[in-house]
């Protein structure tokens, strides 16, 4: 068993509230979470409405299929034009 474990840092240039923050990471979280069949949540800078740290977790039994879908989740949550995508980090847990 494989677990693919990804953070996601966010620039949401757009929120000038915390309200307006969580609406947009809300709404990417959900996208993602329907999208790819993840576990996904804001896991950080939660006081910070500017910025949000998104992480994502998902469970293969090939490594290349993990890393595939937390590479098209990345591709996903940059392209989506809401929020700017800062910095992102992958990692890989092998689990027998």
């Amino acid at each position: 068993m494989v677990i693919g474990v990804c953070r996601i840092v966010l620039a949401i240039d757009e929120a000038f509230s915390l309200k307006e923050k969580r609406h947009i990471v809300k709404s990417i979280v959900e996208r993602l979470k329907s999208r790819y069949n993840a576990s996904v949540a804001e896991v950080g800078l939660n006081d910070k409405w500017k910025n949000a740290e998104i992480g994502i977790a998902c469970v293969s039994n090939e490594a290349g299929h993990a890393d595939s879908m937390m590479a098209n989740m990345v591709n996903f949550v940059e392209n989506d034009g809401r929020a700017v995508l800062v910095d992102y980090s992958t990692e890989l847990v092998y689990v027998d």
